[in-house]
């Protein structure tokens, strides 16, 4: 059955630092701080949370149908996705405007920064999730501040279960709007940073979450695995080791691809969170979001 997943389509220009941010930035220097990070290596990506897991969700068998708006310069990305399968008649394309653009500078510790030019994808609220009983499962990733709150609700509205995954968009809404979020959804997925940021403006614990409607919060913790929550109980999902640390880019999102693909198949969600790990360890041996291949034999 088809997924709907609702977030950005970018082009990333990644660019890795060969030293730590933290020997460059002075903590007490924050308020006037002025750095410079020489980056000998750069290379452009497709991505965009919609995209990358659009991308890993192909790989797995599932059905992704992709509602994310691009700019001008963006129709050779709609084929790309339309070539792996996927849906792609809810894509938005914005002639005047470009495609969202992320320049991502990553250090040796993988730890990132980003710049974010959201172009088009602030025409996304204007395509409406359909009235499509075919549609199964949502997630609704960081994407045009109106889209996500439109798309939560929509979703809510149409009885499809959802996952609610703030990601990097997490700072665009207040207590209150994220309060609805998490009322609308049927799982919430974040890093354990957007977990405290997300408890803090709500003014909850992850414990609490889990002990509402909620069908489970997952809470990734990088190479450590994740935390599943459910009904007050805390499961650790141990990380799998990956055969190289490359590239971070897209982790999050590979893992979210298998929460949808379990998920939609009625898998606990434990289970669904291990196949998440085996992907994430998968993807950060390559570069980019959208360039890791699945091997059967390592998921089964």
């Amino acid at each position: 059955m088809p997924a709907l997943i609702c977030g950005s389509l970018a082009f990333d220009t990644i660019a890795t630092f060969p030293g730590r941010f933290a020997q460059q930035i002075l903590p007490e220097q924050l308020h006037i701080l002025n750095v410079s990070f020489l980056v000998p290596t750069m290379r452009r990506e497709f991505g965009g949370c919609a995209g990358n897991i659009a991308y890993s969700l192909a790989q797995l068998g599932g059905e992704p149908v992709v509602m994310a708006a691009v700019g001008g310069d963006g129709a050779g990305y709609v084929e790309r996705i339309a070539g792996w399968g996927a849906r792609t008649d809810l894509i938005r394309q914005v002639d005047d405007a470009f495609t969202a653009q992320a320049i991502i500078i990553t250090d040796v510790d993988n730890n990132q920064i980003t710049a974010f030019h959201p172009g088009a994808m602030q025409s996304a609220h204007e395509t409406a999730v359909p009235a499509d009983a075919s549609i199964r499962i949502g997630i609704v990733a960081p994407d045009g501040r109106d889209a996500m709150l439109q798309h939560a609700a929509q979703l809510a509205d149409a009885g499809v279960p959802f996952i609610f995954d703030p990601g990097q968009g997490l700072p665009m809404f207040d207590g209150p709007e994220l309060a609805r979020f998490v009322e609308q959804a049927s799982w919430v997925a974040l890093n354990d940073y957007e977990a405290r940021m997300l408890c803090d403006r709500v003014g909850t614990t992850i414990e609490a979450l889990s002990r509402s409607h909620l069908r489970g919060v997952v809470v990734t913790l990088g190479a450590e695995g994740c935390e599943v929550w459910q009904q007050g109980v805390r499961t650790l999902v141990p990380g799998v080791k990956a055969d190289a640390v490359v590239d971070p880019t897209g982790c999050g999102d590979a893992f979210r691809a298998a929460l949808l693909y379990g998920l939609e198949r009625d898998w606990a969600l434990a289970r669904c969170a291990e196949l998440g790990n085996r992907l994430g360890a998968i993807k950060i041996a390559s570069r980019g979001g959208q360039n890791h291949t699945l091997d059967s034999a390592r998921l089964g």
